[in-house]
């Protein structure tokens, strides 16, 4: 009997948990959107300055990469024209 008893409210709770539905899909990106909005109020966010700073940082390095992969690229196409003669 003690048996009985205790797997009635087992099976209870599984028919709950089995008729609980999920929130339709908009109601669930209402509550995530939020959250979002909630953690964008808590973000430090930076000062003018520091945005063209780090932007002028970032120009900069790509374009000290630009010209040396240029450089290396007309260094090895003057190595192949020397080496084999042919090209232009």
């Amino acid at each position: 009997m003690a048996n009985q008893m205790e797997q009635n409210p087992k099976k209870s709770n599984n028919a709950a948990a089995k008729t609980a539905k999920k929130p339709n899909i908009f109601v669930r990106m209402g509550r995530k959107l939020k959250e979002v909005f909630s953690e964008l109020k808590r973000v430090t966010w930076p000062t003018f300055p520091k945005v063209v700073r780090g932007t002028c940082v970032v120009l900069v390095v790509v374009i000290a990469f630009i010209v040396i992969v240029t450089g290396i690229n007309y260094g090895l196409q003057a190595l192949l024209n020397l080496i084999t003669g042919i090209g232009a």
